[in-house]
């Protein structure tokens, strides 16, 4: 059976390695406090989630199918837990019972097989059990199939003939065996046969009436070895399907697992939020490719830190590029990961912190943020930065989201404006969408006669320097009111020494 709850066609190999650029999306984007909020102290959900969320679909059709599959989940969080923890059980019962590899000898092999295919039958039957009491709960493609298969293919009829089998594998009656000769009279063709079935009366009778048998001396090491060697031969075909069948069925817990945890902690994200009454949707992934307009739109990282996390409405449809500027400490890199963070949740399939939105289909998420300046003084920091801008360059693709936050900020207003510009002008024109949060006075006023494809948004000011965490349409001022900063940091006392020290 396969499992396709993450991919209508295929099982994904969760834990394949991805590109090193997502390390810094995950670090840009504060993505550790999503996985906190998914994994609740769950290693396992934790990792799964991180790689999904970071690998992304590749195809908008994967994303509708995730998106279906995830409103089970939340519609049934019992069927998903359970499954889970069926799935968890039996996999942890393999490590319980000591078969990190199975023995060398097939008697070995045999006896640790059966044991472990008793464990997973029961798995199965618990599984399909849950599947059979929550079918008509569930509406998605992937858990439909899912549970219809377990329903139609391990029915009780089918796993009492294999708990039949495990136990006649016992061999509590002997080996029954055959073979033939071949060169040399080395034996061969060895096939295990079932015993007979007979009642006590039938075995009675033929230790009576005697037969053809043959009794090894107590010291006759050779016969033992050889009769050994001819019981593990007539052993060895069984006890290799038998170890090849408990893999195919730790292979499809392994992958259900792994599926199920990231819809388990998409339950715990989606609760968590809900809590911080952080309003959520189903987001619309167009191919349209210059869309996104949201409402509401929350930086999910921060509503999961704060008691109450602002939200922003974003119209920048038909625009390419959205350059936020304005106040400092006014909410512009919290927009820049609330978008970003969307973008990354939707294409996972997840719903997003936010009342509506409609984006673009991004193949790739890119970042580029500031960094610490090298601190082994190995090159200066525009170069670090300019070295990170080259590899996103080349990485990028039509129809991808480049974040930009401070970029070239490390160099004087004109050349990290001009740089900055050309930059964005080449990635727009190759068909990339970007948004740029920047203090760079003159990139942002070089966009103004260009509202074809750019929307301009400033941060907020409120009287007496607040900040209502709020962006709104308008054209970049040439103060990004650091003085207010300044206040907020040293106090007003030494502005007034300050002031008085002036006069």
């Amino acid at each position: 059976m396969r499992v396709l709850l993450l991919h209508p066609d295929r099982d994904v190999a969760v834990g394949d390695p991805l590109p090193e650029r997502l390390e810094d999306l995950a670090t840009d984007l504060s993505l550790d406090a999503v996985l906190d909020a998914m994994a609740a102290d769950d290693d396992h959900v934790r990792r799964v989630a991180r790689w999904v969320l970071l690998a992304g679909a590749d195809d908008p059709a994967v994303v509708a199918h995730r998106q279906a599959v995830a409103a089970d989940a939340l519609a049934d969080p019992d069927a998903f837990a359970t499954m889970y923890r069926v799935a968890t059980e039996a996999l942890e019962g393999r490590r319980r019972l000591f078969f990190g590899r199975f023995g060398s000898s097939p008697e070995t092999v045999l006896m640790q097989a059966r044991r472990l295919l008793d464990l997973l039958v029961d798995a199965l039957r618990r599984l399909r059990r849950v599947a059979e009491s929550h079918r008509g709960l569930l509406s998605s493609a992937g858990m439909v199939r899912l549970c219809d298969s377990l329903a139609e293919e391990l029915d009780d009829a089918y796993l009492d003939v294999l708990e039949g089998h495990l136990e006649e594998l016992k061999l509590e009656e002997g080996v029954l065996l055959s073979a033939g000769l071949g060169r040399g009279n080395a034996s061969r063709d060895h096939v295990l046969h079932r015993p007979p079935r007979r009642g006590w009366l039938a075995r009675m009778l033929e230790r009576e009436s005697g037969g053809l048998s043959f009794v090894i001396p107590e010291r006759d090491e050779t016969a033992a070895r050889s009769l050994a060697q001819l019981r593990e031969r007539g052993l060895n075909d069984v006890a290799n399907i038998l170890a090849q069948s408990s893999d195919h069925i730790l292979d499809f817990f392994e992958v259900l697992r792994d599926e199920l945890a990231f819809y388990v902690g998409a339950q715990r994200l989606h609760r968590a939020l809900a809590q911080r009454e952080v309003a959520q949707c189903w987001p619309e992934l167009t191919e349209d490719p210059d869309a996104l307009a949201a409402d509401d739109l929350v930086d999910a990282a921060l509503a999961l830190r704060v008691p109450e996390a602002v939200g922003n409405d974003v119209d920048a449809r038909g625009r390419r590029l959205l350059m936020v500027t304005g106040a400092n400490q006014g909410g512009k890199s919290t927009f820049l990961r609330s978008v970003g963070l969307a973008q990354v949740m939707a294409q996972a399939g997840l719903p997003v912190a936010a009342t509506r939105l409609r984006a673009s289909f991004a193949p790739r998420v890119l970042t580029h943020h500031t960094r610490e300046e090298d601190a082994e003084m190995e090159s200066g920091k525009l170069d670090e930065e300019l070295r990170r801008l080259s590899a996103l360059v080349d990485a990028a693709e039509p129809g991808d989201l480049v974040l930009c936050n401070e970029s070239l900020s490390s160099t004087n207003e004109r050349e990290g404006s001009e740089i900055a510009r050309q930059v964005t002008t080449a990635l727009l024109d190759a068909g990339v969408r970007v948004v740029y949060v920047t203090h760079l006075y003159e990139l942002a006023r070089g966009f103004v006669d260009e509202p074809e494809r750019a929307l301009l948004l400033r941060a907020q000011r409120g009287e007496g320097g607040q900040r209502p965490y709020r962006l709104v349409e308008g054209e970049p001022l040439p103060t990004s009111f650091g003085a207010d900063t300044y206040r907020a940091v040293f106090g007003a006392e030494l502005e007034a020494e300050a002031d008085a020290g002036r006069r």
